[in-house]
């Protein structure tokens, strides 16, 4: 095995271990921390902090102290947020939550540059497209990382299993305030939600241990194992690191005086709301409100596992459909699981539907995830760090706000928002496509008729 192949199966192994931790307790914040709603707000602290991050911090920690210390560093940050969960309150979440978000933006740009400049001196050692080798190593990643959604969630759900009440909650008379009916109190806590049966705390520190342990193991796998690389090699001879520093700062927001971007705002901020809904509303409103704590983590793998198998499929299905279906694919998909929801209330007898609807919502995730991120590569590709910024900027936006307002509003309040904003961008989105397919109309008309003939006609008009 050659040293690049085994640097990219230990970073994708560290970030496996990190996000089996993390991901998991995510998806618990707001059912294991529901009162006055500190763990929904906790995950909103982290992408308001990881909003400020992406603008600032990146830059200046992979230049000083390079890609492997970055992404070491940044993992610590990472396990800041379980230890604060041990003593979960304001005064331990918060600052921890503002922590990791510091942490999130420089521990992803420092592994996309580890994978790219490896992938480049790989492939100029093979002699062959730097692009192709690239590519490769991402799908590698990705393919590793996608489960890590599985693995963090199996864990806390047969933890929290063994509880000696492990059924559904049974301290509901009837089921009819869960759901879409389910509303916080004036001072933000949840009638339902935590009236639901929490497990032991002896149980609770179990799954917090496993989680430290997991991202202790993931730090120590890339301290010990992963190969510095040398970024001066990848520079420019006589490049000004603080010109670029802030050049890079400003081309994110000079990229909103192109209208694309300014018209895609709203699909892109979408999927922070779509997600935060999922992780941070239906696991607590519907799932344990209904079933109990111990279900969230079979529903999210559910999610996981789906979104994983759907992200190959569309990803290969694109190249005959085109993206502008598939948009509309999810749009609908989404569409018609939110009608739904608004309507019917979870009753744990109806188990399937407890099932059906996290793999009906990671189907058309992974379409948003996918045909975005292509989209927006295909849209600014000359300025593919302008734009991956920005997506990455109202991404956050979207988790910020979902997360922001989780504990003040009904369900049902929130479903209704989520098909405004649903409807709001696709709508813009649909423009961005006739803008793009105004633009290729010339150069279409100009194949068909000749250089020659469409100049002439140009000149007559």
């Amino acid at each position: 095995m050659d040293k690049y192949l085994k640097n990219i199966l230990i970073l994708s192994l560290g970030f496996l271990l990190l996000f089996t931790a993390f991901g998991g307790l995510q998806s618990l914040q707001s059912s294991l921390n529901s009162d006055e709603g500190l763990g929904v707000a906790s995950l909103s602290i982290i992408y308001g902090a990881l909003i400020i991050s992406s603008m600032f911090v990146p830059p200046i920690l992979i230049q000083k102290i390079g890609c492997k210390w970055t992404i070491v560093i940044s993992m610590c940050c990472y396990i800041t947020y379980s230890l604060g969960n041990f003593y979960p309150s304001w005064y331990t979440l918060i600052p921890t939550s503002v922590i990791l978000g510091f942490g999130g933006a420089p521990l992803w740009a420092a592994k996309c540059t580890y994978l790219t400049i490896s992938g480049n001196r790989y492939a100029t050692i093979v002699k062959k497209e730097g692009k192709d080798i690239v590519s490769q190593y991402f799908g590698l990643f990705f393919l590793i990382f996608q489960s890590s959604g599985v693995w963090g969630n199996l864990i806390s759900s047969l933890i929290f299993g063994q509880t000696p009440l492990s059924g559904f909650n049974e301290s509901l008379l009837n089921y009819t305030h869960c759901g879409a009916n389910d509303c916080p109190n004036l001072d933000g806590s949840n009638i339902n939600s935590t009236s639901s049966q929490q497990p032991t705390i002896y149980l609770i520190y179990t799954v917090l241990g496993v989680y430290t342990g997991t991202g202790i193991l993931a730090v120590l796998l890339i301290t010990i194992f992963l190969d510095n690389i040398d970024l001066k090699k990848e520079e420019p001879e006589g490049a000004d690191k603080k010109e670029s520093f802030w050049i890079k700062i400003l081309a994110t927001f000079r990229n909103l005086q192109d209208k694309r971007q300014v018209l895609l705002i709203p699909l892109t901020m979408w999927s922070g709301f779509e997600q935060g809904f999922l992780s941070g509303d239906f696991t607590k409103s519907y799932v344990t409100c209904s079933l109990g704590i111990h279900f969230v983590g079979y529903v999210m793998i559910c999610f996981a596992a789906v979104n994983a198998i759907s992200s190959l499929l569309f990803g290969k299905l694109s190249r005959y459909t085109g993206r502008m279906f598939l948009f509309f694919l999810a749009a609908l998909t989404n569409f018609a699981a939110i009608i739904a929801l608004l309507f019917w209330i979870p009753n744990p007898n109806e188990l399937f539907v407890f099932f059906l609807f996290p793999a009906i919502w990671g189907m058309a995730d992974a379409i948003w995830q996918t045909q975005t991120n292509s989209l927006y590569g295909v849209l600014f590709d000359k300025n593919k760090e302008a734009g991956f910024a920005n997506y990455r900027l109202w991404e956050s936006f979207g988790f910020v706000i979902a997360y922001g307002y989780s504990s003040f509003l009904c369900v049902s309040a929130k479903l209704y928002i989520l098909l405004a904003v649903l409807i709001f961008g696709i709508t813009l989105y649909t423009f961005v496509e006739y803008i793009e397919k105004k633009k290729k109309m010339p150069s279409t008309e100009r194949n068909r008729l000749g250089i020659k003939e469409w100049h002439c006609q140009q000149t007559k008009m």
